[in-house]
């Protein structure tokens, strides 16, 4: 069976560093950092009091008709995790022009993620039990289907009548990675046109900040937020929460040949591995990063030495980036010291769910216009004698270079592993 070539039609993303593609791309070369104090909830008896949350974001701004109080009532029942995800793909299929005359949507799916889901959903309701038990579960019927990770997917095929394959994926901060994954193999093997795809998070409320902080694996630099996410640098001390959606549109390459639409690049390759040691922290040795990279390279059936950019998962923990980083090493070899590394988390926060969407689009972006975004906070002498930076980390300035081909990296607690291959498209 002869595989489809699968492009990318579609981009939506709204995050800490803009509500477009546009604005967060161009954030992110500048090297703005999204962080900021959290303004969800009070934090005073919080131990870390910033995150990278979003900017301005408003629910009319994603509704058909801004006077239709029907459809405003409905879109903002939702869970702000599905909220974003509604946002980010009225973009992206706008951008695709996935609503035109002539395409059949029995033949467009929808594969979107979420790390968690409905966290603010779930925190409400089960507050509002505990508070009033003497009168029995007294839960909202919107309770469930609006808590569960899955929804975003069937609310986006709702809106547009999209038919194809739909479901959510979760494997912690790898899921829209998976996401992306399952939707390039369901269109390479037939079994869609077109595919909706990607990721979103809302998760800074007392539950996500409170539960992260209590496992030790956010930071705490409260006096420097903006400086406070620093991937491969000794100083790092946890990762920095993000929030937002990010959406692709990814299309059979006939299919959008047909139709004329634009092409931001082409997928080639996805792999997944786990790490089978431990609940939270990585292998040590890199092992599933390791294997999964491999995996990823030979599904694209290109050489390591074809790659020009990784965004690594780099999420300026301890253990993580240091295992990551060895991992880069064994699987490039020398050619680990030509090709460009960065981490956007550095600027985007960790977006959790949507994180690996939002790296994909930056890879995408990367092999358009020949630039690598960079990793932001790092300052000579902060330096981690087991990183060796003889390796271009992209430190606190974007590089120019040629980039053909990308390679983009999440990890997620439980060991789940994903790396997905974009490259320029060419005929």
């Amino acid at each position: 069976m002869e595989l489809k070539r699968v492009v990318v039609t579609g981009l939506g993303a709204i995050t800490p560093l803009g509500l477009d593609v546009d604005t967060t791309w161009n954030n992110a070369l500048k090297g703005v950092s999204g962080a900021g104090p959290i303004t969800h909830f009070d934090t005073t008896l919080f131990k870390t009091k910033f995150a990278c949350e979003l900017k301005g974001f408003d629910p009319l701004n994603y509704v058909s008709d801004p006077n239709d109080r029907r459809e405003i009532k409905d879109f903002k029942r939702n869970d702000l995790y599905t909220q974003y995800a509604l946002a980010c793909a009225k973009q992206a299929v706008e951008d695709a022009n996935l609503l035109a005359d002539g395409i059949d949507r029995d033949e467009v799916g929808v594969i979107f993620a979420s790390g968690i889901g409905g966290l603010h959903t779930f925190e409400e309701q089960a507050g509002d039990y505990a508070r009033h038990e003497d009168r029995g579960p007294m839960y909202s019927p919107f309770f469930i289907p609006t808590m569960i990770a899955d929804i975003a997917a069937g609310q986006i095929s709702i809106k547009y009548g999209f038919r194809g394959p739909n479901f959510g994926v979760v494997s912690a901060c790898a899921t829209s990675t998976n996401a992306l994954i399952d939707a390039f193999n369901y269109i390479r093997l037939g079994k869609a046109k077109a595919i909706v795809t990607g990721g979103s998070e809302a998760p800074l409320f007392p539950a996500g900040v409170g539960g992260f902080n209590a496992m030790k694996a956010i930071s705490l630099r409260n006096d420097d937020p903006q400086g406070a996410s620093r991937p491969f640098s000794a100083s790092r001390d946890g990762f920095v929460m993000g929030e937002g959606g990010v959406c692709l549109v990814f299309e059979e390459l006939e299919h959008a040949l047909a139709r004329g639409a634009k092409i931001y690049g082409e997928v080639i390759g996805g792999g997944m591995s786990a790490d089978a040691y431990h609940i939270t922290a990585s292998h040590p040795e890199g092992l599933g990063a390791k294997l999964v990279m491999q995996r990823a390279i030979e599904d694209a059936g290109i050489k390591p030495e074809d790659v020009d950019y990784v965004n690594a998962h780099g999420t300026s923990t301890p253990v993580g980036d240091l295992s990551e980083a060895q991992a880069v090493k064994d699987v490039f070899g020398e050619h680990a010291y030509k090709l460009n590394v960065s981490s956007t988390k550095s600027m985007t926060g960790h977006m959790l769910g949507a994180t690996g969407a939002m790296e994909a689009v930056f890879c995408l972006l990367a092999c358009r216009d020949d630039i690598v975004p960079p990793t932001i906070n790092h300052a000579d002498g902060d330096e981690d004698e087991k990183i060796d930076y003889k390796m271009n980390f992209t430190f606190n300035k974007a590089q120019k270079r040629t980039v053909n081909i990308a390679l983009s990296n999440t990890f997620g607690f439980g060991g789940h592993n994903a790396s997905i291959i974009v490259k320029k498209y060419q005929k």
